[in-house]
């Protein structure tokens, strides 16, 4: 099988989620980072009645035309304990913020500007009609749909929904994600690792950036290389039903690669196994009935950039995320001189460093701040040190001629996904 596209490749993975999955509703405080499945529209006004901006008194305007001017204090109008009389000529009503307006008031005099003797209170400063009011549906109306469909909720879409008067809101299901690491040479860490075996590392890394996409982890563990011990836990992840099936390493065709064949012999529609990137060439795509399969490579480096190139977008297509499609890269600026590219796909770690660079305007120059991404030396895909070192990914295209510092370049931020 010749090797596919990036884009092709996504396209596939995002093609083979046939929709997001279904839609549940969750209490208000156990949202955060839930992905919204339906539009959601206000209950009512926000405020629902007029309300005092300031502490002062609320005040009738033609009565403080010219000042100073004395009043009559008649009562007080708190939040959430609104004056319920009239105020009539020469009259006023101690308000403080967020209270509601009494009738027959259309001012509010700061208190700063006010000198209060008994239940008198004096207005030194001209009072304008609608002064320090906000009006009833000053922030949004009954019926606006204020938050979209496909919205990943965060702290203020809460508040906002809080405001609209959701309880509860519209939410699709966690997706369920299996992840399994295979091979004799893995152990867990903390484990004793034998003189032939390393540390499993793209397991507990896998899980993190499941969870950190909103999705449910299913920590499989560690499949031993024989097509017994792959078939054991591939069964697994059908029994939790899972929506998804990431496997680490063995997707290759290697004698010790059974990855391929312990699906084949469950009923895998494979998809494709190779991809024009670096790193992460070996990737494998197919379903297993209802069951999304990934088989990211063993490399460390490279099962995560694969992760954050194809896992994260499937799992935001079953949430019906809106950035599922989204070209996640942004421009910056080369920091160091490159060579020619080949026919893959290039993704350099690279660190980020902010430069002050020159704008031409109509108007004459402005100063932009952008970031600037310097590759790291060494690319090797099992370095995680260099990782951990790295802010972004480098995108270098297919056949991309040699480049300069200081021209223009595509990044992927990995704290998005990491």
């Amino acid at each position: 099988m010749s090797l596919i596209s990036v884009e092709d490749a996504l396209s596939r993975v995002l093609a083979s989620v046939e929709k997001p999955l279904e839609t549940e509703h969750v209490p208000l405080a156990s949202c955060a980072g839930r992905t919204l499945a339906e539009d959601l529209s206000a209950l009512r006004d926000q405020p629902p009645f007029p309300a005092s901006a300031m502490d002062g008194y609320a005040v009738r305007s033609a009565d403080c035309t010219q000042a100073p001017v004395t009043l009559q204090v008649v009562g007080t109008s708190a939040a959430g304990s609104r004056f319920t009389g009239t105020v009539g000529t020469m009259e006023a009503v101690r308000i403080f913020t967020g209270a509601p307006m009494p009738d027959g008031a259309d001012a509010v005099v700061l208190q700063e500007d006010t000198e209060r003797e008994g239940d008198q209170v004096t207005v030194k400063e001209a009072a304008r009609p609608n002064r320090h009011i906000r009006p009833a549906g000053l922030d949004f109306r009954a019926g606006d749909i204020l938050l979209q469909a496909g919205l990943r909720l965060d702290s203020r879409h809460i508040a906002l929904a809080a405001a609209m008067g959701h309880g509860r809101l519209p939410v699709h299901r966690k997706p369920k994600v299996a992840i399994l690491a295979t091979g004799d040479e893995l152990v867990r860490a903390g484990e004793t690792a034998g003189s032939d075996q390393i540390y499993a590392s793209s397991l507990p890394a896998t899980i993190m950036m499941v969870e950190k996409a909103g999705a449910e982890a299913i920590d499989l563990g560690i499949a031993r290389d024989t097509l017994e011990s792959l078939d054991d836990r591939i069964q697994v992840a059908r029994d939790a039903g899972a929506d998804i099936l990431v496997t680490l390493g063995g997707a290759s065709v290697g004698e010790h690669d059974l990855v391929q064949k312990a699906l084949s012999r469950q009923g895998m529609d494979l998809g494709f196994w190779r991809v024009a990137l670096r790193p992460g060439k070996p990737l494998m795509h197919g379903r297993l009935g209802s069951t999304l399969l990934l088989g990211l490579p063993g490399n460390p480096v490279s099962s995560l950039v694969c992760a954050v190139l194809f896992l994260v977008p499937a799992i935001r297509a079953f949430l019906g995320d809106q950035r599922a499609s989204e070209d996640p890269a942004e421009d910056a600026i080369l920091g160091a001189d490159l060579p020619s590219n080949k026919e893959r796909q290039d993704y350099m770690r690279a660190s980020l460093a902010l430069q002050d660079v020159p704008l031409s305007l109509a108007q004459g120059t402005a100063r932009l701040m952008l970031p600037v991404a310097t590759p790291h030396l060494l690319q090797d895909s099992s370095m995680l040190s260099i990782l951990e070192r790295s802010d972004a990914l480098l995108v270098r295209p297919p056949h991309a001629p040699a480049a300069t510092a200081g021209e223009p370049c595509r990044i992927i931020r990995l704290e998005r996904f990491c």
